[in-house]
């Protein structure tokens, strides 16, 4: 990128569109995220992949590292991470009509009606072995006719036990036709809707915006770094954390194994300024299509912030300023949750209707991530050099507000003066 570039203000080229549909598609519940790790991104790693990198994998589930510099212990470690799960609903029963019962896990019961869905059921002749049932859909009451008048009226709302899978079994023996199948309680359910470009200009919806888009924009910085003949001084882990939803269990086992001395994580966030009924909860304004997020507060490093909101303002990528309490709610929090010394950052891409068939986003801000990571492990590649100054200068710079300057009101006159030069460069 050229310092003329700028191109998270441009549609997404339909190649790299292609790209993100395939990684958020993949069929990749909490538990099984392999055919998005091994079956997308692995290949996709491996088209570009340098020689000397490496990958790593792990026993315990099907998360992936990507590694710049394997078995170097000396250089400052620098792990990027995204989450590959998918939030999932699964079987509890089968009653005798041949519904399927369901339990909804992280979606909200109404927002599940009709999709169609596909069924992922282990063959119970072949343990560990799968297979892929279509042609389902999720309902909950049968037929508004059937519903009680409050439900009716939409002064109550599904509640998640009402909720089944809707397979058109008739005739003879329903529960047996369905049990014929393999079906068992536990068996995963995803919604089928990959994404497509919106109605708004470079706009896309669809499902598992979380948190394939942590993944794909962690797969994009390396590739962005490997054509940039990869990091000189650090060593970068590009990682594909599995079980955050159930926990962000997958990431601080990774953080446990390789022992970054920084962390950023990847992961959507909310655009607040477009979702409904919140006004009296006074959220932090962030908005769809302003850029990227970054998350203050909790276990998030000033120096680390920092850093990215110098390389974001001097490349002019747009970025939004989000607020955490004790969590960061992301894999940000892996290093901390892994008894592990580094410096942390979450960064977000707001998003609306999360949790939804039709999680929409922006694809500026998607991009605008995509480059502001990039840029700051350059830049901290940059002041490194390769001997332990990086770990120094974070342990020595932590910010001292007993050495602070004070601050006085700048006067209205100054005011005004900001607000006429903020409308002349908006009209240009």
């Amino acid at each position: 990128m050229t310092a003329t570039e700028k191109p998270w203000t441009e549609a997404m080229p339909e190649e790299q569109f292609a790209r993100m549909r395939d990684v958020l598609a993949a069929p990749s519940p909490i538990g099984l995220e392999a055919a998005m790790t091994f079956g997308v991104i692995e290949p996709y790693f491996e088209s570009f992949r340098p020689d000397g990198w490496a990958i790593h994998r792990f026993q315990g589930h099907a998360g992936i590292v990507f590694d710049t510099h394997p078995g170097d212990e000396e250089r400052f470690r620098i792990m990027v991470v995204g989450h590959a799960d998918k939030i999932r609903l699964q079987v509890r029963s089968i009653g005798e009509d041949g519904k399927i019962w369901v339990d909804s896990d992280s979606f909200l019961p109404g927002t599940l009606l009709g999709h169609e869905v596909t069924l992922f059921s282990e063959d119970p002749e072949a343990p560990g072995t799968y297979r892929r049932l279509e042609g389902g859909t999720i309902e909950a009451l049968g037929a508004i006719h059937f519903a009680e008048e409050a439900v009716r009226r939409g002064d109550k709302g599904v509640k998640k036990e009402q909720l089944y899978l809707e397979l058109q079994i008739h005739g003879d023996e329903p529960k047996a036709q369905v049990e014929k199948l393999g079906v068992r309680p536990g068996d995963p359910i995803l919604l089928n809707r990959p994404i497509r470009r919106g109605f708004g200009p470079d706009t896309f919806y669809g499902a598992y915006l979380d948190n394939g888009l942590g993944c794909f924009v962690t797969a994009e910085v390396a590739r962005l770094i490997a054509a940039a003949g990869g990091p000189e001084n650090v060593r970068v882990l590009f990682t594909m954390a599995s079980y955050e939803e159930i926990g962000r269990f997958g990431s601080r086992v990774m953080a446990g194994e390789l022992k970054p001395d920084a962390l950023i994580a990847v992961d959507v966030n909310q655009d607040y300024v477009a979702a409904p009924g919140v006004g009296d909860k006074r959220f932090q304004p962030l908005s769809m299509g302003k850029g990227f997020t970054f998350s203050c507060g909790a276990i998030t490093s000033e120096q680390l912030n920092a850093v990215l909101q110098q390389v974001a303002r001097q490349h002019e990528i747009p970025f939004q300023r989000d607020v955490s309490g004790r969590d960061t709610g992301t894999d940000g929090m892996a290093g901390v949750l892994a008894n592990v010394d580094c410096v942390a950052a979450s960064i977000g891409i707001p998003i609306r209707n999360m949790h939804t068939i039709s999680e929409t986003g922006y694809t500026g801000d998607v991009i605008a991530a995509i480059h502001a990571v990039t840029a700051t492990l350059q830049e901290l590649d940059r002041r490194d050099d390769g001997q332990g100054s990086l770990r120094e200068l974070f342990r020595q710079g932590h910010p001292r507000l007993d050495q602070v300057s004070g601050l006085g009101h700048p006067g209205l006159a100054a005011i005004k003066e900001d607000k006429e030069d903020e409308a002349a460069a908006a009209s240009k």
